[in-house]
């Protein structure tokens, strides 16, 4: 299992155990509340956040479309997203040339999420349907494993890890639910993703700790916690998982949707470092 860690996270971290804080991004264009912010108020945000997360002490982040709700299927999601959210990722990665950036496109368009990590120099992306399919919000979406692994191979961007969510939020397993979740982290790993992701029903929900445990039990992968996590029940996740991606407990108060809180951030990482 160290072996298997070093391999698929200390190449992108130098911790055993990480913290990823998630970057909201305000509407972008073509999205119901976008009402003509420039790319530089947008930026801003995000900006503010990425450096309340990072004085914090967070090992690296993510950069999400959020605010584009109610989120689109891949195949509705046009060039003007993939363009700002490249744009915007660069900028980050300019200014923090040594923190390590990923990307989610949502929702689960994991195809333009490749993208904009390529032309950002991102190092991993997150897809919350990787394998088998499920009755999402935005209707049933398929599993894209075969054509993100053949899309990353066709640009070159092997360095680009996928980070995989097990059991997806937002939506109906009824589809898979003759499936343990064993069989469906399996799956992932099958599939050739590189670490898996445990999460709970909706964004900031708790994870439950037993599908934690049964994932990590599954595969010989990399597990993080995906949602839910707060300094209160950081203990309850810490021995079973090998980091966490936070962002709403991180949040003036706790909500997605407000600015990232440094001296939340600095608490959070506080309680981390007492447990390790």
């Amino acid at each position: 299992m160290e072996k298997i860690i070093i391999k698929k996270l200390r190449n992108l971290f130098s911790k055993k155990k990480i913290v990823i804080g998630v970057v909201h991004l305000k509407p972008l264009p073509g999205s119901p509340k976008y009402n003509g912010e420039s790319v530089d108020s947008i930026f801003e945000i995000a900006l503010n956040d990425t450096e309340n997360y990072l004085r914090g002490g967070i090992d690296a982040i993510i950069v999400e479309n959020h605010g584009d709700i109610p989120f689109s299927k891949p195949d509705d999601i046009g060039p003007e997203t993939v363009s700002m959210m490249s744009v915007i990722t660069s900028k980050l990665k300019e200014k923090y040339k040594k923190v390590c950036f990923g990307v989610n496109v949502l929702a689960n368009d994991a195809i333009s999420a490749i993208a904009v990590a390529k032309a950002s120099n991102a190092s991993f992306i997150r897809v919350n349907q990787y394998a088998n399919a499920y009755v999402a919000n935005e209707g049933i979406i398929e599993g894209l494993a075969p054509k993100i692994t053949r899309y990353r191979k066709w640009l070159c961007a092997e360095s680009v890890s996928i980070f995989t969510d097990v059991h997806v939020k937002h939506g109906s397993h009824s589809i898979v639910s003759d499936r343990s979740i064993n069989e469906l982290a399996k799956d992932c790993e099958f599939f050739d993703s590189d670490v898996l992701i445990a999460t709970g029903s909706r964004t900031g929900d708790d994870a439950i700790i037993d599908e934690v445990s049964e994932i990590k039990k599954a595969t010989c992968l990399p597990v993080l916690v995906g949602s839910g996590v707060n300094k209160e029940n950081l203990e309850l996740y810490y021995p079973v998982s090998d980091g966490f991606i936070v962002a709403s407990s991180l949040k003036s108060e706790g909500n997605w949707q407000n600015p990232v809180e440094y001296e939340r951030v600095k608490s959070f990482v506080k309680t981390m470092e007492l447990l390790s």
